[in-house]
Formats: structure tokens, sequence, C-alpha cells
């Protein structure tokens, strides 16, 4: 299968990239500026209350601490990246701003429609910027968090696979749980990902398994080895919670393997899950994807936007999602000692996000949910 692009699809991303440059071109301007923290605080204070989204239920525990600390009104929300894309393009036509900043984790949604048609724009703390790497500024990445896969250590005492391609083979045909890519885009990023940045990584994890080189017609290793995992009947899940609950329920006697954010490991200690993280696992044991911190264009509160923005990019703002693995990009800022998945210990195992293609994974999503379609089978 060929991923080939109409000239039409060429047109939009020349448009977009055109639109992302110019909004690229203005944001480092911004880091120069002289920026004064207490000056935005008592700007923040005369505004009126903000509404930011998330999705994760974190965001209402960081919107009540930020609203204490600096005395501005904040209400936290957990909306769905699929769900704030919706809202933020609604409320912005309908001129009824009622999300004031946006956590998004889908970057290439921000990229392609958010940024360049004028719904939300990316602000970045000055006084921040040094700590924050070049490839995480324009769009401001927040975080960059961990999707994994996991087994269950009651029933095994390490990771009861090394190699991706053994989740295609008979062992594990219909013992695959995750969330359904049809309603998951980063799912489908990820696969568009793999083919632009690590294909041959995947081709040589199928050489090292089987012992001969890959031969397909699929037109990558990665669309070879997506057909293969979505012929075997993996269980589809419409969040991770379910995906979790499959692997690492205890008192289990039929293992599954399974795919979901680091952030379900803290179940462990709250629910007695038996979620391990499967380590050494080739060519990786997951891989990143970004949560990028918007404005909304047409907000009533502008300079508290850019206070929770600021908040956030703090080792105190960021610290009820670092529980979770969920990594700032802030340099200084590090995830807790304790944190239950071990992802930090093992980052280098995991795959990144590159940003720089995020408009590529937007065109791309159709044809690879197209591939997973055509090739998933019960």
């Amino acid at each position: 299968m060929q991923f080939l692009r109409t000239e039409r699809t060429h047109r939009a991303i020349r448009r977009a990239l055109l639109a992302t440059t110019i909004v690229a071109f203005a944001g480092p301007a911004l880091a120069q500026e002289p920026f004064d923290l207490n000056a935005l605080i008592e700007a923040a204070r005369k505004e009126p209350p903000i509404t930011v989204y998330d999705s994760t239920g974190k965001i209402v525990e960081m919107a009540k601490a930020f609203a204490q600390k600096y005395g501005v009104g904040a209400e936290g929300s957990k909306v769905k990246a699929t769900a704030q894309l919706e809202m933020i393009i609604r409320e912005a036509r309908a001129n009824n701003i009622q999300g004031d900043v946006s956590i998004i984790s889908d970057a290439p949604a921000a990229m392609a429609q958010l940024i360049p048609q004028g719904f939300a724009e990316s602000w970045l703390p000055p006084d921040l910027a040094a700590n924050i790497p070049t490839e995480y500024q324009d769009p401001l990445t927040v975080v960059t968090s961990a999707n994994v896969w996991a087994y269950n250590t009651e029933l095994f005492d390490k990771c009861p696979v090394s190699n991706i391609w053994q989740l295609t083979g008979p062992e594990w045909k219909g013992k695959v749980a995750m969330q359904d890519p049809l309603g998951k885009p980063s799912y489908v990023d990820w696969f568009n990902q793999m083919a632009k940045h690590g294909d041959d990584k995947v081709a040589a994890a199928y050489k090292e398994l089987y012992g001969k080189d890959l031969e397909t017609d699929d037109g990558s290793a990665t669309a070879a080895w997506v057909k293969a995992l979505a012929a075997n009947a993996p269980l589809l899940t419409d969040a991770d919670a379910a995906a979790a609950d499959a692997v690492g329920a205890p008192g289990q006697s039929q293992p599954f393997m399974g795919l979901m954010s680091s952030a379900k490991f803290r179940d462990n200690a709250e629910k007695g899950m038996k979620l391990g993280l499967c380590k050494d696992l080739k060519p990786w044991l997951g891989w990143m994807y970004p949560g990028v911190g918007l404005i909304t264009k047409g907000t009533n509160s502008p300079n508290a936007s850019k206070l929770f923005i600021h908040y956030v990019m703090t080792a105190e703002g960021i610290a009820p999602q670092a529980e979770d693995g969920k990594m700032s990009t802030n340099k200084d800022v590090s995830l807790p000692a304790d944190e239950p998945s071990g992802i930090g210990a093992v980052l280098d195992q995991v795959m990144p996000y590159e940003m720089a293609t995020s408009l590529d994974d937007w065109d791309a999503r159709e044809t690879w949910q197209d591939l997973w379609r055509l090739s998933y089978q019960k």
C-alpha cells in the first residue's frame, strides 16, 4: 500500500506551512521582550476567571492550585483532544469563547487548524525560554507524555515479549488491549511517526525476530506491522482505563499485553493493579506525544491565560501531571523519584515525537485509518 498524496493535499500542506511559518517568525521575538511576572499577575487579577481544557482530570487540581496561588479565578475542565478541537473552533465561530486555555494532546490539529486558522495562538514565557528546547517553543509544548506497552506482573516476572512483531503472532491473537486507532488520533500519528522516523528500526526488529529480511508490498515496515497487528484481533477499547484493566487486573489466568498511558500505572497503588513496564522491548517500549499549550483568540482574559501557561511550565504547576509520568519540556523540571511507571529511567527506549513533521501526521491520518479499518479482524 503506497502512501501517495494528491495535489490538493500538497496545496493544503503548503498553506498550513505558510501560516505556521508566519507564526513561527513572530514567536522568538516574544522571548526578547522585557518581561515582568509581577505586572502580569496584577493584570491577570483584573480579568474574568478562565477555563482551561485538558484531556487529563488533573487539570481540575491544577487550576484550583493556580487560583489559590495567584488570586486569579480559574476552572479546569477535562475534555478529550478531539472534543477540544471542536469546541475551540465552534466557540470562536460563534464569538462565544468559553475555554481560554487549551493543553491539547493533538499537535497535528493545533498545527494544521487551530493556529494557522486563527482560532488559538501560542505564547512562550520569556523568562523560561532558555530552559525550553527550541523544538518545543513554537508552538509551546507544555508536556510530553508516554504511551507504553505493559504486562501483568502477577503472571510474569518480566515482560513476556521482547519484540513488537511477537504481538502479531498466534500466541497473542486476541490478547492485545489498546484504544481503537479509529477513535484515537494520536495512535495513527504514532504509526506515521514510526514510518517517517523509525521504519528502519521496525524492519530491523522483524529481522532480529525471524532471522530474515521483511518482504512486503505495503510500502513500509511500519505499514506491514500495523496491518499484521490489526489482523491479529486486538481487543479495542475506548479509553486507557479499559486497556489497563484487561492487562493489569489481579487474579487473571489469561494474560493480555496492552498499550496505555504511563499515567495508568498509578492504579497499581490506588486499585491494586499489576501493571509492569515492558522494558527492553524492540524497537521501542512506547512512544511520546506532546501536549501543546494554546491561548484561544478572543479570550477576555489574555493576561490570566498567559499567567496560567507560565504556571504550568514550572515544577509547581505541572506537579500533578508529573506524578503520572508526564514530562515538562522545561529542562529544570524533573519527574518525581517515586513516579509509579518508572518511565524516567528508560526514556532512551521510548520513541520521541517529532513536531517538525506533525503536519504530515495530519495529512496521513486518513490513510493510516483506512489501513487499520481494512486490516482489522475480531
